[in-house]
């Protein structure tokens, strides 16, 4: 049950992050964006450290909490390339789907053997993924761009699926960094390898200012947020199944929902009201069938 909860609490950092990160978009470039939430996403996990004891990290929990961190940004950039080339109600539930769909396989193939009760709740989260993240992605897709996002569908569901696949791998990187010990240590790699994934990024495009004023603070909460998801879903991964704590976490749009509605006032569609309805029966399934 403590992993189930962690996860959940891991899907709304997550999606708080992604609420942040979406306004600020809408007045600042992207990848201006993406690292100043790096930056303060690293000092958050390295700020953690001493909270997280544990023996000394091995060379493989590092390694793989490295590969999770480029997974993360490599798939922000893959999806934001996603919308620029097809409809965001393609690209997004692609990518949360993709993510829920190769983290399950991978926790199968590592053999890994959910109750039924649990498999049937997996079943169900994929459905609702997709109802909660075609909600979301058109709102807090970044606007750069967005005129040209119908030129070439065919990439930009590749781009869905790309993004999905390396979401899947920061997942399942922090999964098999926390079964090599060494406290959270892994966490503060893969926020590293972000940072330079993202710095990179900013310098091969020229474009290393950060966002000041609201954007910037947004940007802050992005990176603080989304710190925060990543660590709590690295515990939840100690104790329960990848299969179940990947796909609980994807349920993230489902809180950027919530958020958008108390804070923004959003409406709540039909297709919202029947994600947030079926994600709250994937979770009651899971939990009474456990998580591993």
């Amino acid at each position: 049950m403590l992993a189930i909860i962690l996860a959940l609490a891991s899907a709304i950092g997550y999606g708080g992050s992604d609420f942040a990160a979406g306004l600020a978009s809408r007045t600042a470039s992207v990848i201006q964006v993406t690292l100043l939430a790096s930056a303060a996403a690293a000092l958050v996990a390295f700020a953690a450290l001493p909270f997280g004891a544990g023996h000394r990290p091995s060379g493989a929990s590092l390694a793989w909490g490295a590969a999770a961190g480029a997974g993360g940004t490599l798939g922000a950039l893959a999806l934001y390339l996603g919308f620029r080339y097809a409809a965001f109600s393609v690209a997004g539930p692609l990518s949360a789907v993709g993510t829920a769909g190769f983290s399950v396989l991978a926790g199968l193939l590592l053999g890994e053997r959910p109750s039924t009760l649990a498999l049937i709740g997996i079943v169900l989260a994929l459905p609702a993924i997709v109802s909660v993240s075609a909600s979301v992605a058109g709102e807090e897709a970044p606007q750069e761009g967005a005129e040209g996002a119908r030129g070439r569908p065919l990439a930009g569901v590749a781009a869905g699926l790309i993004a999905g696949a390396c979401f899947a791998l920061l997942l399942i990187g922090l999964d098999r960094a926390s079964a090599g010990g060494g406290g959270l240590w892994p966490v503060a790699a893969a926020q590293v390898t972000e940072l330079a994934v993202a710095g990179a990024a900013a310098a091969l495009t020229r474009n290393l200012r950060l966002p000041r004023g609201r954007p910037g603070w947004l940007a802050v909460i992005a990176g603080v947020t989304g710190a925060a998801g990543t660590i709590l879903y690295f515990f939840a991964s100690h104790d329960g199944f990848l299969a179940i704590t990947a796909v609980l976490t994807s349920l993230y749009p489902a809180s950027t929902i919530v958020l958008a509605r108390v804070i923004l006032g959003e409406r709540l569609t039909r297709l919202r009201l029947a994600g947030l309805a079926l994600a709250g029966a994937c979770v009651a399934l899971i939990a009474a069938g456990g998580a591993g």
